[in-house]
């Protein structure tokens, strides 16, 4: 199955989900970990094209996510930074996503600034991811 961009863009708006977990971690300097994450969840009869997104981008994960359904998820940080962003970026979410899609890239930008790794940083990131994916809260 081959994807063209803007179906790719018009799926991610009602099916994608750009997250950033923020988890205690005592061996961090900060002592906590951030974890990026774009995820798309479908029912397991769809996989195929959870398979397809994986071959678009040429990166990440297909795994079951909790009894029939299935997720593509991209959590390494350089493919996050030179694949998903920059698709994004140069094909724009139409809703109300590509606010966290934006907050999303911010926090990524952070991290490669390392300011993750202080207690500031992470003051700063959780604000943030406080604020994606509201009406969805964890």
């Amino acid at each position: 199955m081959k994807l063209e961009a803007q179906w790719v863009v018009g799926f991610v708006d009602g099916e994608g989900c750009f997250y950033v977990g923020i988890h205690p971690h005592p061996e961090m300097g900060a002592g906590y970990q951030v974890l990026p994450e774009f995820t798309v969840v479908q029912h397991e009869r769809d996989v195929q094209v959870l398979y397809a997104l994986k071959a678009f981008f040429g990166c990440g994960v297909v795994r079951r996510n909790r009894e029939n359904r299935m997720a593509y998820r991209v959590r390494n940080i350089t493919h996050l930074r030179e694949r998903i962003i920059p698709f994004f970026e140069k094909h724009p979410l139409k809703t109300k996503k590509r606010l966290d899609f934006l907050k999303f890239r911010r926090i990524l930008l952070m991290m490669e600034r390392n300011e993750h790794l202080t207690p500031e940083g992470i003051e700063k990131i959780q604000a943030i991811a406080s604020t994606m994916n509201t009406g969805r809260r964890r």
